[in-house]
């Protein structure tokens, strides 16, 4: 069986880069543009869907045309805790051996008041378990740390340093697992097509 992961339209807090972690917001203007735009095929358009609770996964998912997906909350984002409207680069410089000590746990890294990627992963295992009884194929929009977390799970990565591969954080990220809900060591990426854009601006 497979997952196909897809990444929500950027909102303002990416574009500058602040974390958001829990942080309701919606998608930008851009935002809503690029994910209007965005073609999906047609065996992905079949699939059962299923998206993070967060506004900006359901919008997401409305503007590619997926009509009532399921609402899961194991594919909310990482819970960045006290570090949530933060922006990583100064954040980093003030923290300085701290934050360099914490990042370099890897799977244990932990914002104060947050959740580590090893507790995301617990609860991407639990709900791949409650899948796998299904037996079907499906798809869901979901955020970077889900899918980074569900990268170092098939592939064993400890998630220290850079990752092994540069996401396309537009196109969909295809992840394997077992009928008992493992995941299989194997990752591939789909690029989506994109009509036009009518106001003339690329991807950004």
């Amino acid at each position: 069986m497979k997952i196909v992961l897809v990444r929500h339209g950027p909102t303002e807090w990416n574009a500058i880069k602040r974390i958001q972690g829990r942080i309701d917001n919606p998608l930008s203007e851009l935002g809503v543009e690029q994910v209007k735009r965005r073609q999906l095929p047609l065996e992905l358009r079949q699939m059962t869907w299923y998206t993070s609770p967060l506004r900006r996964a359901r919008e997401t998912a409305a503007l590619m045309g997926i009509n009532n997906p399921v609402v899961e909350s194991a594919l909310i984002e990482m819970h960045w805790g006290d570090w949530e409207g933060e922006i990583l680069k100064p954040l980093r410089k003030r923290l300085g051996d701290e934050m360099r000590q914490n990042e370099a746990r890897g799977r244990d890294f932990r914002p104060p008041g947050g959740e580590s990627p090893e507790q995301v992963q617990q609860r991407i295992q639990t709900w791949l378990k409650q899948l796998a009884l299904k037996g079907e194929d499906c798809a869901a929009v979901s955020h970077k740390g889900i899918i980074r977390c569900f990268y170092a799970l098939a592939r064993d990565w400890d998630m220290r340093g850079e990752s092994p591969v540069k996401f396309d954080w537009d196109g969909g990220h295809v992840f394997h697992f077992s009928d008992s809900g493992k995941l299989l060591d194997r990752y591939e990426s789909i690029s989506f097509s994109y009509s036009p854009s009518p106001s003339g601006r690329g991807l950004g």
